[in-house]
Protein backbone atom coordinates (compact mmCIF):
# COMPACT_ATOMS: atom_id res chain seq x y z
CA UNK A 1 0.00 0.00 0.00
CA UNK A 2 1.44 3.37 -0.99
CA UNK A 3 2.09 6.04 1.57
CA UNK A 4 -0.76 8.38 2.48
CA UNK A 5 -1.06 11.73 0.78
CA UNK A 6 1.02 14.19 2.77
CA UNK A 7 2.64 11.42 4.80
CA UNK A 8 5.42 13.72 5.97
CA UNK A 9 3.02 15.30 8.44
CA UNK A 10 3.40 14.56 12.13
CA UNK A 11 1.03 14.67 15.09
CA UNK A 12 1.93 18.35 15.47
CA UNK A 13 0.19 19.04 12.17
CA UNK A 14 -3.22 17.85 13.37
CA UNK A 15 -5.77 20.63 13.77
CA UNK A 16 -6.14 21.24 17.50
CA UNK A 17 -9.57 20.01 18.50
CA UNK A 18 -10.37 23.07 20.59
CA UNK A 19 -9.59 25.38 17.65
CA UNK A 20 -11.85 23.46 15.29
CA UNK A 21 -14.76 23.04 17.68
CA UNK A 22 -14.71 26.73 18.58
CA UNK A 23 -14.46 27.98 15.01
CA UNK A 24 -17.88 29.64 15.21
CA UNK A 25 -16.56 31.96 17.90
CA UNK A 26 -13.57 32.84 15.73
CA UNK A 27 -15.83 33.66 12.80
CA UNK A 28 -17.57 36.26 14.95
CA UNK A 29 -14.29 38.06 15.58
CA UNK A 30 -12.92 40.81 13.34
CA UNK A 31 -11.25 39.75 10.10
CA UNK A 32 -7.79 40.55 11.45
CA UNK A 33 -8.42 38.95 14.80
CA UNK A 34 -9.98 35.88 13.26
CA UNK A 35 -7.05 35.43 10.91
CA UNK A 36 -4.61 35.64 13.78
CA UNK A 37 -6.54 33.23 15.97
CA UNK A 38 -7.03 30.71 13.21
CA UNK A 39 -3.43 30.75 11.98
CA UNK A 40 -2.37 27.55 13.80
CA UNK A 41 -5.32 25.63 12.37
CA UNK A 42 -4.69 26.93 8.86
CA UNK A 43 -1.04 25.91 9.01
CA UNK A 44 -1.87 22.52 10.44
CA UNK A 45 -4.46 21.34 7.97
CA UNK A 46 -3.80 23.60 4.96
CA UNK A 47 -7.37 24.57 5.94
CA UNK A 48 -10.63 23.55 4.37
CA UNK A 49 -10.99 25.68 1.21
CA UNK A 50 -12.86 28.90 1.86
CA UNK A 51 -14.87 28.52 -1.36
CA UNK A 52 -17.76 26.10 -1.02
CA UNK A 53 -19.14 25.01 -4.42
CA UNK A 54 -22.43 23.76 -2.97
CA UNK A 55 -25.63 25.75 -3.60
CA UNK A 56 -26.41 28.47 -1.08
CA UNK A 57 -29.30 26.56 0.49
CA UNK A 58 -27.00 23.66 1.39
CA UNK A 59 -24.24 25.94 2.61
CA UNK A 60 -26.76 27.71 4.82
CA UNK A 61 -28.18 24.48 6.20
CA UNK A 62 -24.71 23.14 6.99
CA UNK A 63 -23.65 26.38 8.69
CA UNK A 64 -26.54 26.00 11.12
CA UNK A 65 -25.22 22.66 12.36
CA UNK A 66 -25.42 22.06 16.09
CA UNK A 67 -22.91 20.03 18.08
CA UNK A 68 -23.90 16.46 18.84
CA UNK A 69 -23.49 14.52 22.09
CA UNK A 70 -22.62 11.50 19.94
CA UNK A 71 -19.24 13.02 19.04
CA UNK A 72 -15.97 11.48 20.15
CA UNK A 73 -13.37 13.67 21.83
CA UNK A 74 -10.48 12.02 20.01
CA UNK A 75 -8.00 14.07 18.00
CA UNK A 76 -9.18 14.93 14.51
CA UNK A 77 -7.53 13.59 11.38
CA UNK A 78 -6.18 16.54 9.32
CA UNK A 79 -8.38 17.83 6.53
CA UNK A 80 -5.93 16.92 3.78
CA UNK A 81 -6.02 13.26 4.82
CA UNK A 82 -9.80 13.19 5.07
CA UNK A 83 -10.12 14.61 1.57
CA UNK A 84 -6.96 13.18 -0.03
CA UNK A 85 -6.85 9.56 1.12
CA UNK A 86 -10.07 7.90 0.01
CA UNK A 87 -11.60 4.72 -1.32
CA UNK A 88 -14.06 5.75 -4.03
CA UNK A 89 -13.54 3.27 -6.83
CA UNK A 90 -15.88 5.19 -9.12
CA UNK A 91 -12.91 7.51 -9.65
CA UNK A 92 -10.15 4.89 -9.50
CA UNK A 93 -8.56 2.43 -7.10
CA UNK A 94 -5.69 4.65 -5.92
CA UNK A 95 -6.15 6.48 -2.65
CA UNK A 96 -5.51 9.82 -4.36
CA UNK A 97 -7.60 9.05 -7.45
CA UNK A 98 -10.87 10.44 -6.03
CA UNK A 99 -9.30 13.82 -5.34
CA UNK A 100 -7.42 13.96 -8.67
CA UNK A 101 -10.08 12.49 -10.94
CA UNK A 102 -13.24 13.63 -9.22
CA UNK A 103 -13.08 17.33 -9.99
CA UNK A 104 -15.26 17.07 -13.11
CA UNK A 105 -18.04 15.36 -11.19
CA UNK A 106 -21.15 17.54 -10.89
CA UNK A 107 -23.02 17.00 -7.59
CA UNK A 108 -25.43 19.88 -8.12
CA UNK A 109 -28.26 19.98 -8.99
CA UNK A 110 -29.09 16.61 -7.43
CA UNK A 111 -32.13 14.40 -7.18
CA UNK A 112 -32.80 11.28 -5.15
CA UNK A 113 -35.30 8.61 -6.21
CA UNK A 114 -37.16 6.85 -3.39
CA UNK A 115 -38.96 3.58 -4.18
CA UNK A 116 -40.32 0.42 -2.64
CA UNK A 117 -42.21 -0.13 0.59
CA UNK A 118 -42.80 3.46 1.71
CA UNK A 119 -45.47 6.14 1.44
CA UNK A 120 -43.03 8.83 0.43
CA UNK A 121 -41.87 7.49 -2.91
CA UNK A 122 -40.91 9.51 -5.97
CA UNK A 123 -38.01 11.58 -7.25
CA UNK A 124 -37.07 14.54 -5.07
CA UNK A 125 -34.76 17.50 -5.42
CA UNK A 126 -32.16 17.24 -2.67
CA UNK A 127 -33.26 20.57 -1.21
CA UNK A 128 -36.84 19.33 -0.83
CA UNK A 129 -35.65 16.03 0.64
CA UNK A 130 -33.59 17.74 3.36
CA UNK A 131 -35.65 20.89 3.91
CA UNK A 132 -36.37 21.51 7.58
CA UNK A 133 -34.15 18.70 8.88
CA UNK A 134 -31.69 19.85 11.52
CA UNK A 135 -28.02 19.37 10.61
CA UNK A 136 -25.66 18.16 13.32
CA UNK A 137 -21.90 18.07 13.57
CA UNK A 138 -20.74 14.61 14.62
CA UNK A 139 -17.12 13.65 15.15
CA UNK A 140 -16.94 9.93 14.39
CA UNK A 141 -14.24 7.33 14.11
CA UNK A 142 -14.02 5.82 10.62
CA UNK A 143 -12.51 2.32 10.39
CA UNK A 144 -11.65 0.99 6.95
CA UNK A 145 -11.73 -2.77 6.33
CA UNK A 146 -8.14 -2.31 5.12
CA UNK A 147 -7.12 -1.65 8.75
CA UNK A 148 -6.56 2.10 8.64
CA UNK A 149 -8.70 4.65 10.43
CA UNK A 150 -9.49 8.34 10.82
CA UNK A 151 -11.44 10.66 13.13
CA UNK A 152 -13.71 12.87 11.03
CA UNK A 153 -16.00 15.83 11.84
CA UNK A 154 -19.06 15.19 9.68
CA UNK A 155 -22.08 17.41 9.10
CA UNK A 156 -25.38 15.71 8.41
CA UNK A 157 -28.92 14.83 9.37
CA UNK A 158 -29.84 11.80 11.47
CA UNK A 159 -30.90 9.03 9.13
CA UNK A 160 -33.91 8.34 11.32
CA UNK A 161 -35.25 11.86 10.69
CA UNK A 162 -34.97 11.41 6.93
CA UNK A 163 -36.52 7.96 6.94
CA UNK A 164 -39.45 9.10 9.08
CA UNK A 165 -40.11 11.77 6.46
CA UNK A 166 -40.28 9.03 3.81
CA UNK A 167 -42.65 6.93 5.94
CA UNK A 168 -41.51 3.34 5.32
CA UNK A 169 -44.22 0.70 5.64
CA UNK A 170 -44.18 -1.82 8.46
CA UNK A 171 -43.28 -4.49 5.90
CA UNK A 172 -40.00 -2.73 5.07
CA UNK A 173 -37.24 -4.65 6.82
CA UNK A 174 -34.27 -3.24 4.89
CA UNK A 175 -33.27 -0.07 3.13
CA UNK A 176 -30.93 -0.16 0.12
CA UNK A 177 -28.87 2.72 -1.27
CA UNK A 178 -27.39 3.20 -4.72
CA UNK A 179 -24.61 5.47 -5.92
CA UNK A 180 -25.14 7.59 -9.02
CA UNK A 181 -23.98 6.01 -12.28
CA UNK A 182 -22.17 8.53 -14.47
CA UNK A 183 -19.21 6.86 -16.22
CA UNK A 184 -18.63 10.02 -18.23
CA UNK A 185 -17.80 11.84 -14.98
CA UNK A 186 -16.61 8.86 -12.91
CA UNK A 187 -13.80 7.21 -14.89
CA UNK A 188 -13.63 4.17 -12.61
CA UNK A 189 -17.15 3.18 -13.60
CA UNK A 190 -16.20 3.04 -17.27
CA UNK A 191 -12.91 1.23 -16.81
CA UNK A 192 -12.49 -2.14 -18.54
CA UNK A 193 -10.58 -3.21 -15.42
CA UNK A 194 -13.26 -2.10 -12.93
CA UNK A 195 -12.83 -3.99 -9.66
CA UNK A 196 -16.55 -4.10 -8.89
CA UNK A 197 -19.90 -3.87 -10.66
CA UNK A 198 -21.68 -0.51 -10.86
CA UNK A 199 -23.77 1.20 -9.74
CA UNK A 200 -22.54 0.66 -6.19
CA UNK A 201 -25.20 -0.75 -3.84
CA UNK A 202 -25.27 -0.90 -0.04
CA UNK A 203 -27.94 -1.66 2.53
CA UNK A 204 -28.92 -1.74 6.16
CA UNK A 205 -31.55 -3.40 8.27
CA UNK A 206 -34.24 -0.92 9.20
CA UNK A 207 -33.24 -0.95 12.87
CA UNK A 208 -29.65 -0.14 11.87
CA UNK A 209 -30.79 2.66 9.58
CA UNK A 210 -33.05 4.10 12.30
CA UNK A 211 -30.36 3.92 14.98
CA UNK A 212 -29.48 7.35 16.44
CA UNK A 213 -25.82 7.00 15.38
CA UNK A 214 -26.59 6.52 11.69
CA UNK A 215 -26.01 9.73 9.77
CA UNK A 216 -26.79 10.99 6.28
CA UNK A 217 -23.82 13.28 5.76
CA UNK A 218 -23.94 16.51 3.79
CA UNK A 219 -20.62 18.01 4.85
CA UNK A 220 -17.24 17.51 6.47
CA UNK A 221 -14.89 19.81 8.37
CA UNK A 222 -17.43 22.63 8.47
CA UNK A 223 -18.22 22.74 4.74
CA UNK A 224 -20.21 20.82 2.17
CA UNK A 225 -18.86 17.45 1.05
CA UNK A 226 -16.11 17.53 -1.58
CA UNK A 227 -16.62 15.24 -4.57
CA UNK A 228 -14.06 12.72 -3.34
CA UNK A 229 -15.92 12.33 -0.04
CA UNK A 230 -19.26 11.52 -1.61
CA UNK A 231 -20.88 14.83 -2.51
CA UNK A 232 -23.58 15.78 -2.09
CA UNK A 233 -25.01 13.02 0.11
CA UNK A 234 -23.43 9.98 1.73
CA UNK A 235 -24.14 7.50 4.47
CA UNK A 236 -22.04 7.31 7.65
CA UNK A 237 -22.45 4.24 9.89
CA UNK A 238 -19.62 4.59 12.43
CA UNK A 239 -19.70 1.08 13.91
CA UNK A 240 -19.30 -0.60 10.52
CA UNK A 241 -16.37 -0.81 8.14
CA UNK A 242 -16.13 2.17 5.83
CA UNK A 243 -17.34 0.43 2.69
CA UNK A 244 -20.85 0.41 4.18
CA UNK A 245 -20.90 4.21 4.15
CA UNK A 246 -21.98 4.57 0.52
CA UNK A 247 -21.24 7.83 -1.29
CA UNK A 248 -23.08 10.11 -3.75
CA UNK A 249 -26.44 8.48 -3.07
CA UNK A 250 -28.94 8.75 -5.91
CA UNK A 251 -31.46 6.08 -4.96
CA UNK A 252 -33.10 4.80 -1.75
CA UNK A 253 -35.22 1.63 -1.82
CA UNK A 254 -37.28 0.13 0.99
CA UNK A 255 -37.62 -3.65 0.76
CA UNK A 256 -38.63 -6.74 2.70
CA UNK A 257 -35.59 -8.67 1.45
CA UNK A 258 -31.93 -8.31 2.32
CA UNK A 259 -30.33 -6.49 -0.63
CA UNK A 260 -27.25 -7.96 -2.24
CA UNK A 261 -24.57 -5.36 -1.74
CA UNK A 262 -21.74 -4.60 -4.13
CA UNK A 263 -18.81 -6.00 -2.15
CA UNK A 264 -20.83 -8.95 -0.94
CA UNK A 265 -21.58 -9.75 -4.58
CA UNK A 266 -17.92 -9.33 -5.53
CA UNK A 267 -16.53 -11.48 -2.70
CA UNK A 268 -18.94 -12.62 0.01
CA UNK A 269 -16.20 -14.51 1.84
CA UNK A 270 -14.35 -11.28 2.56
CA UNK A 271 -17.14 -8.68 2.69
CA UNK A 272 -20.33 -9.67 4.46
CA UNK A 273 -23.58 -7.75 4.58
CA UNK A 274 -23.22 -6.62 8.19
CA UNK A 275 -19.58 -5.47 8.11
CA UNK A 276 -19.51 -4.67 11.82
CA UNK A 277 -16.04 -3.76 13.05
CA UNK A 278 -14.86 -6.82 14.97
CA UNK A 279 -11.22 -7.22 16.07
CA UNK A 280 -11.90 -10.89 16.83
CA UNK A 281 -12.85 -11.70 13.24
CA UNK A 282 -9.95 -11.26 10.85
CA UNK A 283 -10.23 -10.44 7.21
CA UNK A 284 -9.13 -13.58 5.30
CA UNK A 285 -5.98 -11.74 4.20
CA UNK A 286 -5.04 -9.70 7.27
CA UNK A 287 -5.67 -9.21 10.97
CA UNK A 288 -8.31 -6.78 12.21
CA UNK A 289 -6.95 -6.65 15.76
CA UNK A 290 -5.17 -3.33 15.14
CA UNK A 291 -5.57 -0.34 12.87
CA UNK A 292 -3.27 2.35 11.48
CA UNK A 293 -4.63 5.68 12.63
CA UNK A 294 -3.86 8.38 10.09
CA UNK A 295 -1.67 10.34 9.90
CA UNK A 296 1.07 7.73 9.96
CA UNK A 297 4.48 7.22 8.40
CA UNK A 298 6.83 4.34 7.73
CA UNK A 299 8.67 5.13 10.95
CA UNK A 300 5.63 6.14 13.01
CA UNK A 301 2.87 3.73 12.06
CA UNK A 302 0.55 5.05 14.78
CA UNK A 303 -1.10 1.69 15.38
CA UNK A 304 -3.92 1.43 17.90
CA UNK A 305 -6.06 -1.52 19.03
CA UNK A 306 -9.31 -1.98 17.11
CA UNK A 307 -12.37 -1.74 19.35
CA UNK A 308 -15.49 -3.92 18.98
CA UNK A 309 -18.05 -2.07 16.87
CA UNK A 310 -15.35 0.59 16.39
CA UNK A 311 -15.83 1.75 19.98
CA UNK A 312 -19.62 2.09 19.76
CA UNK A 313 -20.49 -1.25 21.35
CA UNK A 314 -22.40 0.27 24.27
CA UNK A 315 -24.79 1.90 21.81
CA UNK A 316 -25.19 -0.77 19.12
CA UNK A 317 -24.29 -4.23 20.43
CA UNK A 318 -27.93 -4.82 21.39
CA UNK A 319 -28.90 -4.75 17.71
CA UNK A 320 -27.10 -8.07 17.26
CA UNK A 321 -28.01 -9.87 20.46
CA UNK A 322 -28.09 -13.62 19.91
CA UNK A 323 -26.40 -13.41 16.50
CA UNK A 324 -23.20 -15.31 15.72
CA UNK A 325 -21.00 -12.43 14.60
CA UNK A 326 -18.43 -14.80 13.11
CA UNK A 327 -21.16 -15.92 10.73
CA UNK A 328 -22.96 -12.62 10.26
CA UNK A 329 -19.90 -10.53 9.58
Amino acid sequence: MKAPVGSKLTERDVTPEAIYLNRRQYLKASAVGAAALMAPALKASEAAPSADPAPLWLQSQNKQASSSPFSTTEKLTPYEYVTGYNNFYEFGTGKDDPEKKGQDFKPHPWQVTVSGLAEGTGTFDLEDLLKGLAVEERIYRLRCVEAWSMVIPWLGVPMAALLKRLKPLSSARYVAFETVYRPEEMPGQGSFFAAIDYPYVEGLRMDEAMHPLTLMATGVYGRSLPNQNGAPLRLVVPWKYGFKSIKSIRKITFTDRQPQTTWEKANAREYGFYANVNPAVDHPRWSQAEERRLPSTLFASNRVPTLPFNGYADAVAGLYQGMDLTKYY
